[in-house]
C-alpha cells in the first residue's frame, strides 16, 4: 500500500471529473450518496478500515467531489470485506458496500486498479470463468490469479493448495451449466439496463476492454 502521503496532496479543479459522482449515483440506490453527513459511522464499524488508505467515509466524500483518479486507483475498494457492516450501521441508509462494488467495476473496466494486487485480479478472473461456464472453478481461478499476480510471490502457498485439494475444497475439473446462452443473455440484459441509467459498467463490460462490443451471446464483437 504505502502511498499514504497522497491523501494530503492538493487537488485542483481541472483534476476533478464532474461526471464521476453522477455515474456512481446512477447505480440502484446510489443517489443515497448525496445524503452522506460525514458522521464517520462507516469508518468506525468497518473491520478493515485500519488497513485502508482512505476510510469509507472519505471515499464517499471524494466520490461526491469528483476525485475519480484517486478513488479508482486506491486500495480501499479492494480491501472492502463485503460484510455490509457499514451499510447496516449507516444512519442515512447509504448502500456503501454496493458503491464499493460499482467502483471496483469501474476500476477494472478502466484498468486503473493497483497492479499485481491479488484482489482485483481475483475478481476479474472469477467473473471471466463464471461468465464463460456459468460456474466457478476454484482451481482455474486460483491458478490464473497467482500467475498474473506474480507466481514467485505465492510459491510458499503451494502446500495450502495441496491440502485444499485433498480435502475436496479445490477442484481441478471445470464445471459448467447446460445452457450458457441464457446466462449470457441475462448478463447482457443487465448491461443494457445499467447503460440506460448512465451508471458504471456492468459485469460483462467491466471485464471487457473499452471499445469492444459484447454480443447477447456473450462473445466479443468488433470495436464500437
Amino acid at each position: 500500500m504505502g502511498h499514504w502521503t497522497k491523501a494530503w496532496r492538493i487537488r485542483y479543479q481541472h483534476q476533478l471529473d464532474p461526471a464521476f459522482p453522477k455515474k456512481v449515483m446512477a447505480i440502484p440506490e446510489g443517489e443515497a450518496v448525496a445524503r452522506c453527513i460525514q458522521c464517520g459511522t462507516c469508518a468506525a464499524t468497518c473491520p478493515v478500515s485500519h488497513y485502508m488508505d482512505y476510510t469509507p467515509r472519505r471515499i464517499v466524500a471524494m466520490t461526491r467531489a469528483g476525485m475519480r483518479d484517486d478513488v479508482l486507483s486506491c486500495f480501499t475498494i479492494w480491501l472492502c470485506a463485503s460484510c455490509y457492516a457499514c451499510t447496516v450501521a449507516c444512519p442515512q441508509k447509504i448502500p456503501i458496500t454496493e458503491v464499493m462494488y460499482a467502483l471496483k467495476r469501474m476500476a477494472i473496466h478502466e484498468g486503473v486498479y493497483p497492479r499485481r494486487f491479488p484482489v482485483p485480479i481475483l475478481a476479474r478472473e472469477f467473473f471471466k470463468v463464471v461468465a464463460k461456464r456459468g460456474r466457478n472453478s476454484e482451481g482455474e481461478v486460483t491458478l490464473r490469479m497467482y500467475l498474473k499476480a506474480g507466481p514467485w510471490r505465492h510459491v510458499g502457498k503451494a502446500g495450502l493448495g495441496v491440502k485444499l485439494f485433498l480435502k475436496g475444497r479445490l477442484g481441478i475439473v471445470a464445471d459448467r451449466i447446460r445452457n450458457r446462452r441464457q446466462l449470457s443473455a441475462l448478463l447482457s440484459g443487465l448491461e443494457s439496463r445499467l447503460a440506460a441509467r448512465g451508471g458504471p459498467p456492468g459485469p460483462l463490460q467491466a471485464h471487457t476492454p473499452p471499445g469492444v462490443a459484447v454480443s447477447a451471446a456473450g462473445g466479443k464483437g468488433g470495436v464500437a
